[in-house]
């Protein structure tokens, strides 16, 4: 069955949710303060890179199913189920998330709704907001008790986001216990697709949908962060970490899957979530509970300094300047995301210590030059590394991994490679000779 929806914000999150939305067969407005934004949007445009989207998004454009409006009043009266997908980015002032714009969003729509609404939250928010904007929202509506809120957390993976938003691996809803309402029935019908091929569905009080994607967060940082700090320990000892992630992902309780030692994660999302989720737990007077997310948060952030100080002794003991050639400025491969990328940061931190860094990203250098518009970018890979006294792999674009070592050894000044996704060939690098240096690896 058909829904009327709206989809408040159309950011990464947002314009994703919308396409997929009118992909689902439900008509669709998306909604943004943004007016630059939703004009090209309503071109077709995104306004970012993610696999799939673009095609999605022209393909409901013109067939009328998806549109995009400035204006909110326009949305509260098309729509019936309204999502909101605004950003909640880490404070300036602390570890804290920014509620600002959904608390916008919310002060906008709810005076709007004259008739029985659902408003489904999907933004990650600090536990407790949910009920906080549930009485708002009865507050503000004219239709009182008949504007419900639920939360309805979003999975969604940059590179995949497409795919995970029509094909999730699981659905998650919270509602009020108290006053249910409507939102499971309306949430059932939205995302009926999905449960005719039976995905799971956790139908839970707010405060638990609230926590789940934090506590998803926060325990694949974990796992990130805990194979990087083993990484460490293989570096003083000598030890293989690729071969021992192997060994231990064999066992079914731990799992193969992140862990990948490296330089680390990034995004919008891991970091400034686990922050907040520490900041929150603070608030609620439980913050020994995740203490440990601050080491979590160190082991990654370390890793980014180890690659420059492995980088200085690579180049004879000074920074200053040797030609460096930093392989990607992504956050992630699929993605021109650089928000606490890695890679950007070492490529920063090496320029900042007298290197002349030349960079390639093949999505990411214009967000990338936005950040450090005094870092030199190159166009291909092999301008990256032309005349290079070392290449530092950073990020793990098949680009990347398919480099023929021979042919890029032929272009560089030293054959010295730092391989910081540990996503390499190493036999076949220094076969070819050059001297490979992994994270945690056996190196030649």
């Amino acid at each position: 069955m058909s829904e009327r929806i709206s989809v408040i914000g159309t950011g990464y999150l947002g314009a994703t949710h919308a396409a997929g939305m009118a992909e689902l067969g439900h008509e669709v407005i998306g909604v943004d303060v943004d007016a630059e934004k939703i004009e090209r949007l309503s071109r077709g445009e995104v306004p970012f890179y993610e696999p799939g989207l673009p095609e999605l998004l022209r393909k409901h454009v013109e067939s009328g199913r998806l549109r995009f409006t400035t204006d909110i009043r326009e949305a509260a009266e098309f729509a019936d189920v309204h999502f909101i997908g605004v950003g909640t980015p880490q404070l300036k002032s602390g570890y804290g998330a920014d509620m600002v714009y959904v608390d916008a969003a919310i002060d906008a729509l709810a005076p709007l709704l004259t008739r029985p609404s659902v408003i489904l939250g999907k933004s990650t928010v600090p536990v407790g907001t949910a009920a906080r904007l549930a009485a708002r929202v009865r507050e503000l509506a004219p239709v009182g008790d008949d504007a419900q809120l639920g939360w309805n957390p979003e999975f969604l993976r940059e590179g995949f986001a497409v795919e995970d938003t029509l094909r999730p691996d699981r659905l998650v809803l919270g509602v009020d216990p108290v006053q249910p309402g409507r939102i499971e029935e309306v949430a059932r019908r939205v995302y009926a697709d999905a449960l005719a091929r039976e995905t799971p569905i956790v139908v839970t009080d707010l405060a638990t949908a609230e926590l789940v994607k934090v506590s998803a967060n926060a325990f694949l940082a974990t796992k990130i962060s805990f194979i990087n700090a083993v990484a460490e320990v293989c570096d003083a000892t000598g030890a293989d970490v690729k071969d021992l992630a192997d060994a231990i992902g064999y066992d079914d309780r731990i799992g193969r899957k992140f862990l990948g030692a490296g330089l680390g994660f990034g995004g919008g999302c891991l970091p400034k979530d686990i922050r907040a989720f520490m900041a929150r737990a603070g608030e609620l007077g439980v913050d020994q509970a995740l203490t440990f997310l601050r080491e979590v948060d160190a082991v990654n952030l370390r890793r980014r300094q180890h690659v420059v100080e492995l980088a200085e002794r690579e180049v004879g003991g000074s920074l200053v300047g040797a030609r460096i050639a930093v392989l990607g400025a992504a956050f992630k491969p699929d993605s021109d995301d650089v928000r606490d990328s890695p890679a950007l940061d070492v490529a920063g931190q090496l320029h900042l210590a007298g290197a002349h860094v030349r960079v390639h990203d093949p999505e990411g250098m214009v967000n990338a030059a936005r950040v450090w518009p005094t870092l030199d970018f190159a166009e291909s890979p092999q301008g990256a590394v032309q005349d290079a006294d070392l290449v530092i792999l950073a990020t793990e674009w098949r680009q990347f991994r398919d480099l023929d070592p021979e042919e890029v050894g032929r272009l560089v000044a030293h054959r010295r490679i730092i391989d910081g996704r540990n996503c390499l060939p190493a036999e076949r690098w220094i076969a070819a000779g050059w001297t490979y240096r992994g994270l945690g690896r056996h190196s030649g």
